[in-house]
């Protein structure tokens, strides 16, 4: 047994300290990024942004709605070949931005991929290999064979929470690695299990072990303001992934349900006892739920939500002197707090 003494925070625990800025507009701040991936050389351009591979996010309208604003999608992985091979297909005339095909480590998971790549032929451009447990030997050796037999293609890989592991994952051909274990917001994994990492801690030490060997990180999970959103670029992230925040609108998946006089959409996390009974027969003898599903107040079209976190991040940009995205990390310095705001009258 050991103790790590040194604090670890998350994003409640910190603030952005102001700094001088010559920039006169939110409008002046540049928030896309450019990035050359490591293994697969593609080049990337866009607002590093991406809805969650949930059922209840990460659909086929949620990305159409999503890209216009030059943000991503990841796909969840529940799709029949079919209609994710023809997604993709017209992906590259009527989309700006990228989707990933999500997938899990299991043989089933594999084969499904390669009969959607026989069907898409070369439109399928990037990958999200998603597990909770980023750190088996199992996951590792999967990723090293799949960069193997697809070098072309962008991966994105995780879940992990250390900068070791992090490299890695890197070294096994990962691309960009998504950081992140227990911040979600129907994520019950810490309460499960005991297990989990602070996340701002998690994306400050991944993004430096990662952006020294040249990857990227996605930081997935615990967003829940467009300050969080920030706070995650400042702390390094090169992308950030979002459940809960886009969860409720029209483009998130499942019927509106009427309760108590208010409309509301379903929520949940993909180890939940909801997902497990709806696409595997519930949950196994061996294992239990480590998510939760929840009512969320139905929210209306994506694009108002969108426009409220873009614009969280010009502004952040611009309280610190960043005229680009980029320039965020450079110029962000934290400062612990023990309130991040005023709730006299309950939360914004």
């Amino acid at each position: 047994m050991h103790i790590d003494r040194d604090i670890k925070l998350d994003f409640k625990d910190v603030l952005i300290r102001p700094k001088r800025s010559a920039l006169p507009s939110r409008a002046e701040v540049d928030i896309t990024r450019e990035f050359l991936f490591k293994h697969s050389g593609k080049r990337y351009r866009g607002v590093p942004v991406i809805a969650a591979n949930m059922d209840t996010v990460g659909s086929f309208d949620m990305a159409r709605a999503l890209a216009p604003y030059g943000l991503s999608t990841a796909l969840h992985k529940h799709y029949r070949d079919e209609e994710l091979a023809a997604f993709f297909k017209a992906l590259r005339p009527k989309l700006k931005a990228s989707a990933f095909y999500s997938l899990g480590i299991t043989k089933a998971d594999l084969d499904k991929f390669k009969r959607v790549m026989q069907r898409a032929g070369d439109a399928v451009h990037y990958v999200c290999i998603d597990v909770a447990n980023g750190y088996s030997e199992t996951f590792v050796k999967f990723v090293a064979e799949f960069r193997r037999a697809w070098p072309g293609l962008t991966l994105m890989a995780g879940n992990v929470v250390t900068g070791e592991m992090t490299e890695e994952l890197i070294l096994a051909g990962v691309d960009i690695v998504k950081v992140g274990i227990g911040p979600g917001s129907v994520c019950t994994t810490r309460v499960m299990t005991g297990v989990g990492y602070p996340q701002l801690s998690a994306v400050i030490e991944c993004a430096d072990a990662a952006h020294g060997l040249g990857g990227r990180i996605c930081a997935d999970g615990g967003c829940t303001s467009p300050g969080d959103v920030a706070k995650a670029f400042g702390g390094g992230a090169d992308f950030v992934m979002l459940g809960g925040m886009l969860a409720g609108h029209d483009e998130s998946a499942g019927e509106i349900v009427e309760q108590d006089g208010g409309r509301f959409k379903r929520f949940y996390g993909m180890s939940s006892r909801t997902a497990m009974e709806k696409y595997t027969g519930g949950v196994a003898q061996y294992r239990a739920s480590e998510g939760k599903e929840v009512l969320v107040p139905y929210r209306g079209p994506v694009s108002e939500t969108v426009q409220g976190i873009l614009g969280g991040l010009r502004s952040a940009c611009t309280y610190v002197g960043a005229r680009t995205l980029k320039e965020l990390t450079k110029r962000t310095t934290f400062v612990r707090v023990s309130m991040e705001s005023n709730e006299l009258f309950g939360e914004n």
